[in-house]
C-alpha cells in the first residue's frame, strides 16, 4: 500500500536551514539526505512570491528517484527576507542580484554534492537559472524549467515600449512600491487565483495552508522596481547570442494557457538554445505545471525522469 505524500508537512529526513550569501544577507534552503544509491543532484529554485513549501511533493519525488535534492527561496521573498516597503511587496534592485546569489549558492552547493548536478526552475526561478547559465557562473549538467518567465502575458506592446513604460513609472517615485493592487488587505490572494495557477484546487488549497500557518512566506505584488527589472533582465536574455551560449541540455516544460508568462517568448528562446526539449501541455495546464491536476503532473514529472535519466547517463 502506498502511503499518500503529505503535502502539508516537511518529510522526515529534509532538513531545513539557511545559507549565508557574500554580502551577509541569509538565504532559506531545503536538503533531502543523499540517497543510498545517488544519481546526482537537483538544486531547485521557485517563482516570483513562491516559497519552497509549494514544491515538497515534486522535490520529495526526485528524491524518492535516487536524487539528491534541494530548494532555496530568493533573497527577499518567503523565508529570506524582505526587500520592498512592506512585508508583502516583492521587490529587487537588480536580478543580477539575484544571479549572484545562485551563483554563490551554486559553488557551495556544488562542493558538497555528488554529481551530476542539474538546475532546475519554475517561472522567475527558470528565467534565473537559465540567465545564470547562459552567463556562466553556473555548470550544471542539464536545466529543467517549468513555465519559465520569458515575457510577460500583459506585453501588449512591443516589449521595449513596455520596459520604457516601465522605466518612467517606476521613476515617479519608490521603486519598492507596489506595482498593482493584488487584494483590498495586504498579502491576502485575490479571487480567481488559482484559476491562473492550477486545476487542482487540492493543491492550490496546499499553498493557502502553508501561508496560513507560516506567515513568514505571505507575499503579495511585486514592486515597480521588479518589473523594470524584470523587463531588463528578460530582455537581456531574449538575445540570440545569450541563448547560444547554454550549451547543456534543457527540458522546458511549458502550455500555451498560460495566462502569467508568454509562450511565444518561449517559443523564440527555445529556438535558439542548442539543446532543447520543449513539451507543451495546452488548455490541460495552467501556470503551475509541478502543482496540476495529476494528468498533466505525472505526464511531466515522467518527461522530466526521462530527462533525469539522461544526464545521470
Amino acid at each position: 500500500m502506498t502511503i499518500p505524500f503529505d503535502r502539508r508537512a516537511i518529510p522526515a529526513g529534509a532538513v531545513e536551514s539557511r545559507w549565508t550569501a557574500a554580502d551577509g544577507h541569509p538565504i532559506r534552503r531545503i536538503d533531502w539526505p543523499a540517497p543510498a544509491a545517488t544519481k546526482g543532484s537537483i538544486l531547485f529554485l521557485p517563482g516570483r512570491g513562491d516559497f519552497y513549501e509549494k514544491y515538497l511533493e515534486t522535490l520529495d519525488h526526485w528524491a524518492g528517484q535516487g536524487w539528491q535534492v534541494t530548494a532555496a527561496d530568493w533573497r527577499g521573498q518567503a523565508g529570506s527576507g524582505r526587500l520592498g516597503q512592506d512585508a508583502v511587496t516583492g521587490h529587487i534592485d537588480d536580478f543580477a542580484t539575484w544571479v549572484a546569489d545562485l551563483a554563490g549558492l551554486w559553488s557551495a552547493w556544488k562542493a558538497q554534492t555528488p554529481g551530476p548536478h542539474v538546475l532546475a526552475g519554475h517561472s522567475m526561478g527558470g528565467h534565473l537559472v537559465l540567465r545564470a547559465a547562459a552567463e556562466g557562473v553556473v555548470d550544471p549538467q542539464g536545466l529543467l524549467l517549468s513555465a519559465p518567465m520569458l515575457g510577460f502575458v500583459a506585453s501588449l506592446l512591443p516589449v521595449p515600449v513596455m520596459h520604457a513604460a516601465a522605466r518612467l513609472v517606476k521613476a515617479l517615485g519608490d521603486p519598492r512600491r507596489p506595482a498593482w493592487k493584488w487584494s483590498e488587505a495586504p498579502g491576502q490572494v485575490p479571487d480567481g487565483r488559482a484559476d491562473l495557477l492550477t486545476h487542482d484546487p487540492d493543491r492550490y488549497a496546499d499553498e493557502l495552508w502553508w501561508r496560513d500557518h507560516r506567515p513568514e512566506l505571505v507575499m503579495g505584488p511585486g514592486s515597480w522596481g521588479w518589473v523594470e527589472r524584470a523587463y531588463a533582465s528578460m530582455r537581456l536574455l531574449a538575445r540570440p547570442d545569450m541563448l547560444a551560449r547554454v550549451t547543456q541540455p534543457v527540458l522546458i516544460l511549458a502550455t500555451d494557457n498560460d495566462k502569467l508568462v508568454g509562450y511565444g517568448a518561449i517559443e523564440r528562446a527555445a529556438r535558439y538554445l542548442p539543446d532543447v526539449e520543449r513539451i507543451s501541455y495546452g488548455k490541460a495546464s495552467h501556470h503551475e505545471i509541478l502543482r496540476e491536476a495529476d494528468v498533466v503532473r505525472d505526464a511531466a514529472l515522467a518527461a522530466g525522469d526521462t530527462f533525469l535519466a539522461r544526464i545521470a547517463g
